[in-house]
């Protein structure tokens, strides 16, 4: 057999395919299987009692700073900075586009699973990131006074929507929204509960 002959065979074959067309296929079916999807409830309830029992530090560690409106204030304004582009100014994801998206959600910072957490929990979170989430970490970038103080912020959130939307996302300036915000939140205190 010439080669001719076999250059014949093998480009009139009905099942021959181009190339390209080939790589777009495999492309094509390998997006599928990387598309991300919700857990489940029993792999939600695994992971959860995971981070609060094993994989998050800080347990026994008391937040030293104690809950007055300054010390919540100094909280809100470095999670305005630091933490607002994922869980909103309200740290309940208000305007963050892409919070129900991520594969797991970004959690609200009022619901149970989070507010469980002992305080010091909290604050090895915020240095040290969480996995298996986007969560990243802090260290390095916040002081431990910050974070404590994010700490007690997220124990005293204001109620979901009141700050309305990141800026970030809607494009407003950031500056006068800032002072404005600042100035009409009321935090409630301890005492105050």
């Amino acid at each position: 057999m010439n080669s001719r002959a076999i250059y014949v065979s093998s480009t009139s074959s009905i099942g021959a395919l181009p190339p390209a067309f080939a790589l777009t296929a495999v492309f094509c079916f390998l997006l599928t299987g990387c598309r991300a999807t919700p857990p489940g409830k029993i792999e939600t309830a695994v992971v959860t009692r995971a981070k609060h029992k094993l994989l998050v530090g800080g347990a026994s560690t008391k937040n030293p700073l104690s809950q007055t409106r300054e010390n919540i204030q100094d909280g809100q304004e470095v999670f305005s900075q630091y933490c607002v582009a994922c869980h909103g100014l309200d740290g309940q994801n208000t305007g963050v586009p892409f919070a129900d998206r991520m594969s797991p959600p970004v959690p609200s910072l009022t619901s149970k699973e989070v507010q469980s957490y002992a305080d010091g929990q909290l604050k090895w979170i915020i240095d040290n990131g969480l996995w298996p989430s986007g969560m990243p970490g802090s260290k390095g970038i916040l002081s431990d006074e910050e974070i404590w103080s994010t700490v007690l912020y997220i124990r005293h959130l204001p109620k979901a929507g009141s700050l309305g939307e990141p800026c970030m996302y809607t494009g407003d300036d950031c500056r006068a929204k800032k002072e404005s915000k600042s100035q009409a939140t009321h935090y409630r205190t301890s005492d105050e509960r």
